[in-house]
């Protein structure tokens, strides 16, 4: 379907966008300094790493982004779906304990060093699983951070991109890129909080399908024409 034009000014997109670099910004600082307070140092290369390439992705994203897909990224948002607060509220735990736990490893030494292979797996794992999100939201202008119909912006169904293989190739993104970050630290016990994080992921998949199909005009007919959810012939 046509991508529908902003309704909003052009001074509140630019508004929006700013919040969000702010958000943007934010979490990277609160992220970085999770990590080498966990760890109790700061020579820890493969935080490093991941922070370099989590900031570079960040960058390209800013650029081939729509502007008012960032907006509604940084958006106060209305009539958000209230099993959606739940979880992405509950959701932050496993975040949180994910850089805890994989820095709290590297300061104790739970898990055995690893070697370099298992490192790069992590990267090979990772890059792949967020160039898949970032595929997702490039072709979908109502990719949002929560899960609500955007009434405000003449929100219809995306189907073009990877949403002609699966209807939700973000969070498919999202599965895959969780478990390189415990591989990049080198952290068995991080493994943990990303299951949790994955099911929490599954979860959201399925009662936002469920919202979709019942609330957005033309999601039904979409799902007739693209079968699975995540995974092609399986679910």
């Amino acid at each position: 379907m046509e991508t529908q034009k902003p309704i909003e000014p052009v001074d509140s997109i630019r508004k929006n966008i700013a919040r969000r670099f702010i958000q943007v910004v934010v979490t990277v600082i609160i992220t970085t300094i999770i990590l080498f307070v966990s760890a109790g140092k700061i020579d820890w290369i493969w935080a490093w790493v991941y922070l370099g390439v989590y900031i570079l992705i960040i960058m390209v994203n800013a650029v081939i982004f729509k502007p008012e897909m960032i907006a509604e990224r940084g958006r106060k948002k209305k009539n958000v779906e209230q099993w959606d607060k739940l979880i992405t509220g509950f959701g932050l735990i496993p975040w949180i304990a994910l850089y805890v736990v994989s820095g709290l490893d590297i300061r104790f030494g739970w898990t055995d060093e690893t070697s370099l292979w298992n490192h790069l797996t992590g990267l090979i794992v990772f890059i792949p699983g967020v160039a898949l999100v970032s595929w997702a939201m490039v072709s979908n202008t109502w990719f949002s951070t929560s899960v609500r119909i955007q009434y405000d912006r003449g929100h219809k169904v995306a189907d073009s991109g990877p949403y002609r293989l699966v209807r939700h190739p973000g969070y498919l993104g999202m599965i895959i890129y969780t478990p390189g970050i415990p591989l990049i630290f080198g952290s068995l016990w991080a493994f943990l909080p990303a299951l949790i994080l994955i099911i929490l992921v599954i979860i959201r998949t399925s009662l936002e399908d469920s919202t979709l199909k019942s609330k957005l005009e033309g999601y039904k007919e979409y799902t007739e024409r693209v079968r699975f959810r995540l995974l092609p012939h399986i679910w």
